[in-house]
């Protein structure tokens, strides 16, 4: 083939990929070549390789050597001339062939062999003949591969979401895409060969082409559609041919952004309602994970955001910052629950959760209202606490009179009382011992009455009075629903409506042991624990005891615990039985108590000085 036509081909392929941008394919030799071809050995005649390529349709037959080596190669040309220049056909080939020709790999880009013009070459592979490749089928693979790119850039344009129109010089439409079609709800038979400025004025093709200068998202409105688009000249090499527009229908866009203006505008709302929200607001999602907390809450708890933010509420319970889980199953059941939780700040808080929903109706996050109880469970405290007091108070005062003068004959009497009045400004534990009858209560009573205590009342517990199974939730008190019988709302015991007074134990001797140790605990520790709770309650009580039993012996007969007993005897103040009206002396406590019928009464309580 003429050098000239293979060079003109050869620029054609390098410009078709240099004008697309397309990177070549590589087409390698080993795709289109002939394997395992006829090969003839050196000694072989001419006659007989005319009558290979005769009987196979071949343009060239490869010459090699006894170790399989290419040594030359002898073409129809060659055979044709030979027998035109010497008619001799019995020739040997070697005087005829071309020696030590061109070869290629298997693995050579084709089109490298355009620059090659020779019509066949044997292609060889580790110095071993493996093909061979014809100038003809090598272009057909060079085409081949450009027709290919041209289907897929045809298949690109075709399958764009972008419009695409194109105008020759004159601004007369050369081309419109499918999707062109669609957005302009046009076809193509109805706009190709038409001016562009009669059906889409706005679209300034004919300003491109002339002026060069490329516009990039123009805004553009079409039959209540609105557009923007691209348009730049089409060259080919230096020569202007016309112009390009890519487009795309960005109504829908606009409405999504008018929507999402407002979903902006409705987010920032509900970020300011939440942060302005007094009551603490939290969000997790179906898994109690933590995923915004307002300030709300962290003002309420005293527990900062970035300790919560993405930690589920298991794992805040695991660390200790929550006490309590939320009952999450039920949450996802899809009604609002309410749950009293404490934090680790001591706080107690009220949360009420409600769960969202999406379109589907599922759950798929969960907002945790919360509000700060822990005043009201104090203010609540207090009440229960001041209504126990006015109960005691009424059965108090059903059964003993408040005393407002004390009157005593005897010198030991005085001497007494004189003792009770010293012990009174002291802080300390006091153990009154006695026969029953003998006023030990009395004494109490002035302990208490002369002490700085005096503004609150004294409680009095007789613990013989008491059944054993009851004693400890009368001395400590008892959460709601403690045990069988127990009050929904609990019940505040001895210890604490004795809190910053006095608390008398009468008939301590009675008290069974298992209950002692308790007793200890809080004389040593000054806090109690009530029945079925867990919280500790720190108390500021003044105890006296007393009982007509002698301790002693029964802390040798293990009756009574030893380190009680020397707990409880701090001051021990013993109260002498009455004797006989001829005995020397007595002590006489006249009581001033006023009653319905008269204005004073006395009532003697005697005990021998």
């Amino acid at each position: 083939m003429n050098s000239i036509i293979i060079d003109n081909l050869k620029k054609q392929v390098d410009d078709f990929y240099s004008d697309t941008g397309y990177q070549k394919m590589n087409i390698k030799v080993r795709d289109y070549m002939y394997p395992n071809p006829f090969v003839l050995k050196t000694d072989a005649r001419l006659k007989d390789a005319i009558d290979l390529i005769i009987r196979n349709s071949l343009d060239a037959v490869p010459i090699v050597d006894d170790y399989d080596n290419v040594v030359g190669i002898i073409t129809k040309t060659l055979a044709l001339r030979e027998i035109n220049r010497s008619g001799d056909i019995n020739k040997n080939v070697k005087d005829v062939m071309r020696t030590n020709p061109a070869t290629t790999t298997p693995d050579e880009d084709s089109l490298n062999l355009l620059r090659i013009p020779i019509g066949s070459i044997p292609v060889v592979e580790n110095g071993h003949l493996t093909g061979i490749v014809n100038l003809s089928d090598t272009i057909r693979a060079c085409f081949s591969s450009i027709l290919l790119l041209q289907e897929e850039l045809k298949t690109m344009i075709n399958s764009a979401y972008s419009g695409i129109i194109t105008t020759d010089n004159n601004n007369y439409i050369r081309f419109i895409n499918p999707a062109a079609e669609k957005i302009l709800n046009v076809t193509n038979k109805e706009l190709v060969g038409k001016l562009i400025a009669d059906f889409f004025p706005d679209l300034k093709m004919q300003e491109v082409t002339n002026t060069g200068k490329t516009v990039f998202s123009k805004k553009l409105f079409f039959r209540n559609r609105i557009l923007i688009a691209n348009i730049s000249q089409l060259r080919n090499k230096e020569q202007i041919i016309g112009a390009v527009a890519l487009f795309q229908d960005i109504s829908d866009l606009e409405n999504i952004s008018e929507e999402l203006k407002y979903t902006k505008e409705l987010k920032n709302e509900v970020d300011a309602i939440i942060e302005s929200s007094f009551d603490g607001i939290y969000l997790t999602n179906t898994f109690g994970k933590i995923l915004r907390v307002n300030n709300a809450f962290t003002r309420i708890t005293g527990i900062s955001k970035e300790e919560l933010i993405y930690k589920t509420i298991a794992e805040l319970v695991d660390i200790g910052i929550f006490l309590q889980p939320l009952p999450l199953d039920d949450i996802l059941k899809g009604k609002p629950v309410t749950t009293f939780q404490e934090v680790r700040t001591g706080k107690s808080i009220l949360v009420t959760s409600n769960p969202i929903f999406d379109n589907r109706n599922d759950v798929v996050r969960i907002v945790h209202n919360v509000r700060d109880i822990t005043e009201l469970n104090n203010l609540k405290d207090q009440l229960e606490k001041a209504e126990s007091l006015s109960q005691h108070y009424r059965d108090q005062l059903e059964i003993i009179k408040l005393p407002s003068k004390y009157v005593a004959k005897s010198n030991k009497s005085k001497t007494l009382i004189d003792l009770i009045m010293r012990l009174s400004k002291i802080d300390a534990t006091v153990l009154l011992l006695g026969e029953s009858g003998v006023g030990k209560d009395v004494v109490a009573e002035m302990l208490h009455e002369n002490s700085p205590r005096k503004d609150k009342l004294l409680i009095t517990v007789n613990c013989a009075a008491i059944p054993d199974n009851l004693l400890e939730s009368e001395l400590f008190g008892y959460e709601p629903g403690a045990f069988t019988g127990a009050s929904k709302k609990g019940k505040i015991g001895a210890f604490e409506l004795a809190n910053g007074s006095t608390l008398f134990l009468d008939e301590i001797g009675e008290m069974p042991l298992n209950l002692q140790s308790k007793i200890l605990r809080v004389l040593q520790k000054k806090e109690i624990t009530k029945v079925g709770g867990q919280a500790t309650i720190k108390l500021d009580v003044r105890i006296l005891a007393a009982t007509n039993r002698d301790l002693e012996a029964m802390v040798a007969d293990n009756s009574f615990r030893g380190d009680l007993y020397y707990r409880l005897s701090v001051v021990p103040v013993v109260v002498p039985p009455c004797g006989k009206e001829k005995k020397k002396y007595r002590i006489w406590f006249f009581i001033l108590c006023r009653c319905s019928t008269t204005n004073t009464v006395l009532t003697n309580i005697s005990t021998t000085g």
